[in-house]
C-alpha cells in the first residue's frame, strides 16, 4: 500500500484520439490490499477515485456503495492476461539484459495469444 502514490507519479494514461497521455488517470481500481481511509483520502485530494473492496474486518463505515465496485468486478480479464503472459518462461524470469529485447519478446507473446485464442476461440 505504502508504494501506490509512488507507482502513480510514473503513470501515464493514453488518451482516446490525439493529445499526450495524462499524468494522473481519474480512478484507481486494486483490491483489498489498499483498503485504508489515510490513502483514499490523499487519492481524493489528488482527484483519483480510489475503487477496491473493504476488508472484512473493517473497523469504521464503508466509504463507498456497490455502485463503483462494478468496475472491480471485471478486473479479473487483467489478472488473467498477466497469467497468460506468464506462461512464457522467458518473460517471467526476465534473462534479458536489454528492455528492448524483454519488450520485443513481450509484444511477440501477446501477438502468439491473440493469435491462439483467434484460432481456438475464446
Amino acid at each position: 500500500m505504502t508504494l501506490i502514490e509512488r507507482a502513480l507519479t510514473q503513470v501515464s494514461v493514453p488518451r482516446r484520439g490525439r493529445g499526450r497521455p495524462r499524468q494522473k488517470p481519474t480512478r484507481l481500481i486494486y483490491d483489498k490490499a489498499a483498503d485504508a481511509d489515510a490513502l483514499r483520502q490523499r487519492l481524493r485530494s489528488r482527484g483519483i477515485d480510489l475503487i477496491c473492496p473493504h476488508r472484512r474486518n473493517r473497523k469504521r463505515a464503508s466509504l463507498q456503495d456497490g455502485r463503483k465496485l462494478r468496475r472491480y468486478k471485471r478486473r479479473w480479464k487483467v489478472e488473467r492476461t498477466i497469467s497468460w503472459v506468464g506462461n512464457f518462461r522467458r518473460l517471467v524470469v526476465r534473462w534479458d539484459r536489454y528492455i528492448e529485447v524483454y519488450r520485443g519478446f513481450f509484444h511477440i507473446a501477446c501477438m502468439l495469444i491473440t493469435l491462439n485464442k483467434l484460432l481456438n476461440g475464446f
